[in-house]
Formats: C-alpha cells, sequence, structure tokens
C-alpha cells in the first residue's frame, strides 16, 4: 500500500526563521511560502535529493499547529507523509483493519494539489500518518 516517504512535517513557531535556518545554515533549497486556510498552515518545502521537509505554522489561532505548539513551544516533528496510488482504496484498507481516519474521512486537497488524509497517532506509533494520492 505505502509507496515512497513524500515529506517529512516540522511544526514551528516562526516559519520565516526556519526557512533562513533551512536556505541559509544549512544550504538548502526552499520554496516559496504556501497559505492553506483550509488545512489552517502556512507552509514551506525544503527540496531534498530524496524527499521534502516541510515546514508549517499555524495560519490562525483555530489551526492544529498552534494546539501542538502550545505543547512544543520550540516545534517539532509533526507528521510523516506516505505515498499512495488509490487514497480511498488505501482508506477502505485501513477502516478495515481498524485504523481511524481524522475528520470526516473524506480526501482534501493538500498543499501539492492532490488528495490527502491524516491518519491517528494513537494507530501509528505515536505518530500522525498523512496519506497523499501520487
Amino acid at each position: 500500500m505505502l509507496g515512497r516517504i513524500n515529506h517529512i512535517a516540522i511544526a514551528v513557531p516562526d516559519l520565516a526563521a526556519a526557512t533562513t535556518t533551512y536556505r541559509d545554515v544549512l544550504g538548502a533549497a526552499v520554496s516559496q511560502v504556501q497559505t492553506l486556510p483550509e488545512h489552517g498552515v502556512r507552509v514551506v518545502f525544503v527540496n531534498l535529493p530524496n524527499s521534502k521537509v516541510e515546514l508549517l505554522e499555524p495560519f490562525d489561532g483555530n489551526s492544529p499547529i498552534a494546539a501542538f505548539l502550545e505543547k512544543n513551544p520550540s516545534g517539532g516533528m509533526h507528521h510523516i507523509c506516505y505515498e499512495v496510488e488509490d487514497i480511498i482504496a488505501a482508506r477502505d484498507s485501513l477502516k478495515a483493519a481498524g485504523a481511524r481516519v481524522l475528520g470526516d474521512g473524506e480526501p482534501k486537497i493538500g498543499a501539492h494539489g492532490r488528495p490527502v488524509l491524516f491518519l491517528h497517532p494513537k494507530d501509528f506509533c505515536g505518530t500522525l500518518v498523512e496519506l497523499e494520492e501520487s
């Protein structure tokens, strides 16, 4: 079911500062900022040869990332995103196996313009998992 790792997401309290660190200190290529109000975040992608790192900050106080940063004020790893060929088939298979899909269970369009779903961290070794249709 799982394809390659699409990205690892890191929640940050200051997207501009995090972008500067990755770009200027680590020498990475960093995308332009994308604002995704439907997900409650602003993001950039650090482009690596084998994957990406997503840096995300809350769009507003209602963002799930704001709650994450309240518990982790310096930021930290938020989720890992795996690619799947068919997100509906993956969702249905996971639900049949007892996994919990967050939200209403219907895919939403993510930062890459593709359907995404999130899976409950308690079902996956304490890690929030995002699935993105490839």
